[in-house]
C-alpha cells in the first residue's frame, strides 16, 4: 500500500488469484497509467525503478519475480477513504527494460491490457445454430466467468431475429477470435463491446449492448469556481461538419435515409443538422432492421463529435475517479459548453514519488447548451 497525501495505492499481483504485493514492490513503483476508453479494451503501465546489489550480479531481483511474469494478472486499486475503488484488473502482456548506469536511471516497465485480452489469443470457427445474435453473445460469455470474474451484461437488440442454421454456420469464421465475434456482432445490431472493472475489487463485468449514457451524473468538473475549482485545463472544440446522414437500401430496392441522433438523454439544447451525407455499404445477408440499426449507429456516433472537450482534473481536488461511458457536469465554462456531458476516456497518471495524481479525460456530445438548471457538485 502506498500512502500518496491522502491517497493510499494498492497493488496486487499473482498468476490467477493476486494477492498484495511484497514491500519491495511497492518501494520500487515509480508511476501507475492506466487508460479506459468507452469501445476498446482499456490498459495499462506500471513502471519501477530497478537495481542490482551485490547479491544480484546475474540479474535484476525483479525480474525473477514469479508473480509479475507476463501473463500474470495485476489488479490497482485506490482508496480516497477507506473503500478499495478497482482502477485496473488486467493481464500484464510484456516487459520492457531500460539500463542505465546511472544510479538509480533503471527502469523496467510492466504493460498490460484489460482482462479481454484473454478472448482476443485463439481463432476458432463455431457453429450457433438458431440462435440470435444476444445469445450467441450470453453463450460465449459464460466460457469467462471464472477464472477472472466476468459477470455478462448482454441487451437485447431492438431488431432482435434467430439466424436459420444456413446463415448462422457462416458467421464466425476460422479467422476470428471470441473477442473479434463479439464486436462484430455488436457492430452488426448498432452496439458495442467491452469489459470493465467491477464495483468490487476482482470481478469485471463484460457489457455488450447500445452505447451507454447510463445512471445520474459524476461530481462536477469545476472550471474557474475559485476554492471549487478540479480543472487544471480544458478545451471545446465545436464541428458542425461532423454530423452526417446515412442512407440505405432496403431488400425492397428503395432507399432510406436517418439524420437524426438517438442517443438518450439528450445532453444539448441547440444540435445542429446533418449537413453530410454519406451511404451505408450493406455487407450480404443482414436485415432490413440490422442495417436500419447499422446506419443508425454510424449517424450517432457522427453526432457525438460535435462537440468535444479535453481537459486534465487533479484527481486529489477531485476526491474520486472519473469514469467512462457515463455522464458528468461541467460548470464554470459558460453559457454554450456549461452542462452535462458523455465520458468518451479516461487516462489515469499517478506519480508515486511525486504524490501527483492526475487524470486526463475526452468528453463529447451532440450539441451546445445546457440541459440541466442545476449541476451535481
Amino acid at each position: 500500500m502506498t500512502n500518496l497525501l491522502g491517497l493510499h495505492l494498492q497493488l496486487l499481483v499473482g498468476a490467477t488469484v493476486p494477492t498484495p504485493a511484497p514491500l519491495k514492490f511497492s518501494e520500487a513503483l515509480e508511476s501507475v497509467e492506466v487508460t479506459h476508453k468507452d469501445q476498446d479494451r482499456s490498459g495499462f503501465q506500471l513502471v519501477f525503478q530497478v537495481g542490482r546489489g551485490a547479491l544480484e550480479l546475474r540479474d535484476y531481483a525483479l525480474l525473477k519475480e514469479q508473480r509479475i511474469k507476463p501473463f500474470s494478472r495485476v489488479l490497482v486499486n485506490v482508496f480516497f477513504g477507506v473503500r478499495p475503488l478497482p482502477l485496473m484488473d488486467g493481464i500484464i502482456t510484456n516487459h520492457q527494460l531500460a539500463p542505465s548506469s546511472d544510479p538509480g536511471a533503471s527502469k523496467l516497465t510492466l504493460t498490460g491490457e484489460d482482462v479481454s485480452v484473454m478472448m482476443d489469443l485463439e481463432k476458432e470457427a463455431r457453429a450457433y445454430p438458431n440462435l440470435s445474435d444476444d445469445l450467441i453473445a450470453s453463450l460465449i460469455l459464460l466460457g469467462y466467468l471464472v477464472p477472472y470474474g466476468i459477470t455478462p451484461q448482454v441487451e437485447t437488440p431492438p431488431s432482435r431475429q434467430t439466424r436459420t442454421v444456413d446463415r448462422q454456420t457462416t458467421t464466425q469464421p476460422r479467422n476470428a477470435t471470441d473477442l473479434e465475434y463479439l464486436k462484430e456482432l455488436a457492430g452488426r445490431n448498432g452496439f458495442v463491446f467491452y469489459v470493465e472493472t467491477g464495483a468490487v475489487p476482482g470481478t469485471n463485468v463484460a457489457y455488450w449492448g447500445p452505447p451507454p449514457r447510463r445512471g445520474g451524473a459524476q461530481g462536477a468538473l469545476s472550471i474557474n469556481m475559485g476554492p471549487h475549482t478540479n480543472v487544471e485545463s480544458i478545451t471545446f472544440k465545436y464541428d458542425e461538419l461532423a454530423p452526417k446522414r446515412m442512407t440505405f437500401r432496403l431488400e425492397s430496392g428503395t432507399d432510406e435515409t436517418l439524420e437524426r441522433p438517438t442517443r438518450r438523454p439528450p445532453l444539448a439544447t441547440r444540435i445542429p443538422a446533418a449537413r453530410k451525407r454519406d451511404v451505408l455499404t450493406r455487407p450480404d445477408g443482414i436485415s432490413d432492421g440490422e442495417a436500419r440499426s447499422r446506419a443508425q449507429g454510424e449517424v450517432d456516433k457522427s453526432f457525438d463529435q460535435v462537440v468535444t472537450a479535453n481537459g486534465t482534473l487533479d484527481a486529489l481536488r477531485y476526491g474520486r475517479i472519473l469514469k467512462p461511458r457515463g455522464l458528468v457536469d461541467v460548470r464554470g465554462a459558460g453559457e454554450h459548453y456549461d452542462g452535462r456531458y458523455y465520458v468518451k476516456s479516461v487516462t489515469h497518471k499517478i506519480d508515486v514519488r511525486k504524490g501527483e495524481y492526475k487524470q486526463t479525460f475526452s468528453l463529447t456530445r451532440e450539441g451546445v447548451g445546457t440541459t440541466v438548471p442545476l449541476v451535481s457538485p
